[in-house]
């Protein structure tokens, strides 16, 4: 998780408002736990997310690349595609991303970051991608499900519509769960029996997958003070 800060304001966010936004991870030290971390194990994937992680870009690069001289085949970032209305600027992310062994990149389109983050810039990165080469997939969020038949869903819809000319196809999405904004501001759309837990939740004695926090925070360690090896092997469930 590359940063807290986030560019966007989104009803369904389930970290809520970000008031309490920090900067960047330090990607010296993520780079270091990628490398240490595919010398023990078979690493599948690496992902960067946040917040917005292109907001800081240097650092989104150097883990990725990181993670690509390792040899994991598959190496994406997920983002709302906002991080800059210069398009010198968004030129140039998304020439350093096609220099990172970026894989694929999960475009976060729909009525809810819509509703604060301008389609214009997002779909002139979208452009930018297809031209480096880069894999690139819309991945709503759905109210209900993609199914469902409300308001923000069909909003959603006609937003993906806005894509069409540049091909890129949508992928499955996630569909929103109760926790934090949801909560607040779609409370009325979920039923008294929805679960509270995340579907992203892992069983703690049975960890496939960890991520690092903007911190450096990781399963009761951090990679700031010692190496990932050592966390893991300390981690009891």
């Amino acid at each position: 998780m590359v940063t807290d800060r986030c560019t966007g304001r989104c009803k369904h966010c389930s970290q809520g408002e970000h008031d309490g936004a920090g900067g960047c991870v330090d990607a010296e030290a993520v780079e270091r736990a990628v490398r240490e971390a595919c010398g023990a194990f078979k690493i599948t994937s690496l992902m960067a997310f946040g917040g917005e992680a292109l907001l800081y870009p240097e650092a989104v690069c150097r883990i990725l690349r990181a993670g690509a001289d390792c040899g994991i085949p598959r190496i994406e970032l997920i983002t709302n595609g906002f991080f800059s209305r210069n398009a010198d600027k968004i030129y140039a992310v998304t020439r350093m991303l096609a220099g990172s062994g970026l894989t694929g990149v999960l475009l976060s389109v729909d009525a809810f970051h819509q509703e604060t983050i301008p389609l214009g810039p997002v779909k002139y990165f979208a452009r930018r991608l297809c031209a480096e080469g880069i894999p690139v997939k819309l991945s709503p969020a759905w109210l209900g499900g993609p199914e469902g038949e409300n308001p923000y869903n069909q909003r959603t819809r006609a937003i993906l519509r806005e894509f069409e000319d540049l091909g890129i196809p949508t992928g499955e999405g996630n569909t929103v769960f109760p926790a934090g904004s949801a909560v607040r501001y779609l409370g009325d759309y979920f039923s008294p029996a929805a679960p509270l837990s995340s579907p992203y939740d892992q069983d703690p004695r049975d960890i496939r997958a960890v991520t690092i926090s903007p911190d450096g925070a990781v399963l009761g360690g951090n990679v700031l003070r010692e190496g990932i090896l050592d966390i893991l092997e300390r981690y009891k469930g």
